[in-house]
């Protein structure tokens, strides 16, 4: 039986990656780069294979869910800009997506260009880099 903590942190974890499943069918369909990095991304969230196909398959409208913490909106930008780069064409469709949910996190759309700038030709930063980013992101572009 999966308790009240697990079953809020499994719910989280879902919430992230059907996030990034909209974004990646933003432009109206779902390359299989970007299928693989869906998975790659729920695995490393320990969401097991089925739980990511049945989140992908599902024809249930998306209803975006924002993160509560800087921490979390930033970790979920970090894997929303991977899945921009996922297929190796930046889709403008995915980037206005991307630019109209930042008003919801709490940032300036440009927080998007900035960030798919220091993603270098989709090659993420390293995680001493990216905490440094994500304090930089909270001075610049913060709401």
């Amino acid at each position: 039986m999966i308790g009240f903590f697990e079953h809020q942190y499994l719910s989280f974890k879902k919430d992230h990656l059907r996030n990034l499943i909209a974004l990646a069918k933003a432009d109206g369909h779902l390359h299989a780069e970007e299928e693989k990095m869906l998975y790659k991304i729920g695995e490393k969230y320990g969401l097991k294979d089925r739980q990511i196909a049945t989140l992908i398959g599902s024809e249930k409208e998306a209803t975006l869910k924002i993160p509560d913490t800087h921490d979390q909106k930033m970790n979920q930008l970090y894997d929303l800009v991977q899945m921009v780069y996922a297929d190796g064409v930046v889709e403008k469709s995915e980037v206005v997506f991307c630019e109209d949910l930042m008003a919801q996190f709490g940032f300036k759309k440009e927080i998007i260009s900035w960030l798919i700038d220091n993603f270098s030709k989709g090659n993420p930063p390293t995680p001493e880099a990216w905490d440094s980013l994500k304090a930089e992101a909270g001075e610049k572009y913060a709401l």
